[in-house]
């Protein structure tokens, strides 16, 4: 067990949750960071709101950064249509959006430099989602490199880490852990439509309820 501080990335969809449900269990105090980035899917945020008052996260953020402002991806431009004919190996689809995982991150290491944090624990998974390039494991790797050199802390030796947990594990497993720990799952969000509630057809939709069924949680589907 440990006592130290640290930032959660905290979109309000079921893997930044159990991420933090994770750094939690380990003993870290917990400082959620959300973004309202010009997300179409703005629902996150009430999500992830709601999960940090049931993690009893010590604090937690919503910083305005519209990098949706110009476009470049269906979850930030509604002149897009989402994907709904489900994930297409070896593409990448327009769900992607152009720099959001460097950008938050970015903000996340100042934050963490700030408060004295020595980790920011990210739910970012590249098992079973759609090969996303900042969801991979040597995006990680190269960013960590870039946030030693980057910081005063990093150069004085004590750099911040950047822990994905969930990088290599598949949704159901993801599931399986969010259940252990207690993870309000019916209180996340994945839904890319930008709805009120699950549309059921988009990608994140697709592959939440698909692993909910193997995980034997089907009642949880659309919710």
């Amino acid at each position: 067990m440990t006592n130290s501080t640290i930032i959660a990335l905290l979109s309000g969809g079921l893997d930044s949750a159990t991420a933090t449900a994770i750094a939690i269990e380990k003993g870290h105090q917990v400082i959620g960071l959300s973004f309202n980035y010009g997300q179409r899917h703005h629902r996150e945020l009430i999500a992830a709101t709601e999960l940090a008052r049931h993690l009893n996260l010590i604090e937690h953020k919503i910083i305005d950064i519209n990098i949706g402002s110009w476009g470049g991806s269906s979850l930030t431009d509604m002149k897009k249509e989402l994907p709904l004919n489900g994930v297409k190996k070896g593409e990448i689809p327009n769900t992607y959006v152009p720099g959001r995982n460097t950008v938050f991150i970015a903000i996340g290491l100042s934050l963490a430099e700030a408060r004295g944090a020595n980790q920011l624990v990210l739910g970012i998974n590249a098992m079973d989602y759609s090969g996303y390039p900042d969801c991979r494991a040597d995006y990680i790797d190269a960013y960590q490199n870039l946030a030693k050199l980057s910081s005063k802390s990093g150069r004085e030796g004590n750099e911040i880490k950047l822990w994905a947990p969930l990088i290599h594990w598949n949704k159901v497993k993801i599931i399986q852990e969010a259940i252990r720990l207690n993870v309000p799952i019916e209180s996340t969000w994945s839904c890319y439509s930008g709805k009120n509630k699950p549309c059921g057809l988009c990608d994140s939709c697709r592959i939440r309820n698909t692993a909910l069924k193997k995980a034997g949680r089907p009642d949880l589907c659309n919710k």
